[in-house]
């Protein structure tokens, strides 16, 4: 780990644990709380703090794989669970999926630019350009794998990339209503698993997984997030597992299709930018130049302005007293 990011693990999670039973217990007054595993860090991580911070018997994992997920993902996600000890639900969300018609408007708007895309393909979203290039213009495209397994990619129209996007954000919309309906049936609360750089970056769905009655380690960047699974003895498949987004038939990685750089050098950039430092002085420690620094820079602040709307509460037309105050 980065000097910038070490952290006193035992002392960290002793104080999230801490925290977490004092809004589960007096702030919200649950019994427990209802955690979504999806065999990542991130969501194991917030497990094991749950665990940690209530014990086994008032923590619920739910696995919920659709048509597109790891199989990889599903194991973790079991695994994890059964080494926590804790009750676990898994619903293959698939039929859900279909009838909201997921994956039939995701087809339709990938056939705009492969008009022979069928159940046999495979496809993933990408963006084609980086920060680090200084590119002026990103757009996105599409990556298919036809059934004779030809890669092969197009630039899609925004209409067509806006489509897909909305059909792929079901997923998290249905999995965030099955967590909400295990929780109101417990009377528990809802775990929300993004770490720092998700929630700074708003690489989540708004009402999807961006949604949580709590959101126990959204302080912490990537790099300490894995600093605390190790400190939490998760299993080694956990702790080593690549980060992948799991939405795509295809695998993507995060920094293809969002972040401009990997975690762990991602996680320096925004540090030294959270931190006032100059470029130079992070170029140091990142093994970037001083001019990508700068681009990369630019493109948290672009991403902080354009993504704002995913971290706001409704508007209101008329101010209308908090409840409480």
């Amino acid at each position: 780990m980065h000097p910038w990011l070490d952290i006193r693990d035992e002392e960290v999670i002793d104080g999230i644990s801490r925290r977490m039973r004092e809004v589960v217990g007096d702030t919200l007054r649950k019994k427990g709380v209802v955690v979504a595993v999806s065999g990542g860090i991130d969501s194991s991580v917030c497990a094991a703090l749950s665990v940690r911070a209530l014990g086994a018997s008032r923590v619920l994992g739910l696995i919920l794989p659709e048509a597109d997920s790891s199989p990889e993902s599903r194991m973790r996600g079991e695994m994890l669970c059964r080494h926590l000890g804790v009750r676990f639900e898994m619903t293959d969300i698939t039929p859900i999926l279909s009838a909201f018609g997921c994956y039939r408007w995701r087809d339709e708007a990938i056939r705009t630019v492969f008009p022979d895309f069928g159940p046999e393909w495979k496809s993933k979203i990408a963006l084609s350009g980086s920060p680090l290039a200084g590119d002026r213009i990103n757009f996105f495209k599409i990556v298919v794998r036809n059934p004779a397994g030809d890669l092969l990619e197009k630039r899609l129209p925004l209409e067509s990339y806006l489509q897909i996007v909305a059909a792929t954000n079901f997923k998290q919309r249905t999995r965030k209503t099955l967590e909400y309906f295990h929780a109101d049936r417990l009377n528990y609360a809802v775990v929300g698993t993004p770490n720092r750089l998700e929630y700074d970056q708003g690489f989540f769905v708004k009402n999807g997984d961006g949604a949580a009655d709590l959101k126990p380690i959204a302080h912490l960047y990537k790099t300490q997030v894995y600093a605390l699974a190790d400190a939490l003895a998760l299993p080694e498949e956990i702790r080593t597992a690549k980060p992948t987004t799991d939405t795509y038939s295809l695998e993507q990685g995060q920094d293809e299709f969002f972040f401009a750089l990997p975690y762990d050098k991602m996680d320096i950039v925004m540090f030294g930018l959270n931190h006032g430092m100059p470029p130079e002085r992070v170029a140091e420690e990142s093994g970037l130049t001083p001019d990508q620094v700068t681009l990369v820079y630019q493109d948290i602040r672009n991403k902080r302005r354009t993504t704002y709307p995913l971290h706001m509460k409704p508007v209101l037309m008329e101010p209308v007293p908090e409840i409480g105050s």
